[in-house]
């Protein structure tokens, strides 16, 4: 049995992170990509919004969590960004890359990948 994966990709916030003092004065953007298993069967026959993971829901509260935060580390960031979406979201398991736009001269962005909860079926 495979499970289905809903995604958000490059979900753009602006925070406050970083560990010099410069970038505590600033807010920075952000990237959040996610996979989160989630089986659409149901709502695939209903048709019905309500059977279904709200991809929007999960957005605007990321948005609403990394705007207000003040992380130092991606690491951190990651690592919370992933335990509100297993905790607060019908998801068993969550892929989450944070990307870092301009961190580094000469890279387009910097971060961290991380996997949380049971892997799906498929997929480990």
């Amino acid at each position: 049995m495979t499970t289905d994966l809903v995604f958000i990709e490059d979900l753009r916030i602006q925070t406050v992170i970083g560990v010099f003092d410069w970038e505590r004065e600033i807010t920075q953007t952000v990237s959040l990509d996610l996979q989160m298993a989630f089986s659409i069967s149901t709502a695939a026959a209903s048709d019905d919004i309500a059977d279904t993971l709200d991809y929007k829901a999960v957005s605007k509260r990321l948005i609403q969590f990394v705007e207000s935060s003040e992380f130092q580390l991606v690491e951190a960031l990651a690592e919370h960004c992933a335990h509100i979406v297993l905790e607060e979201f019908p998801v068993c398991w969550v892929h989450l890359k944070l990307s870092k736009p301009g961190a580094v001269r000469g890279s387009s962005a910097v971060g961290v990948i991380i996997e949380r909860g049971a892997a799906p079926a498929g997929q480990g």
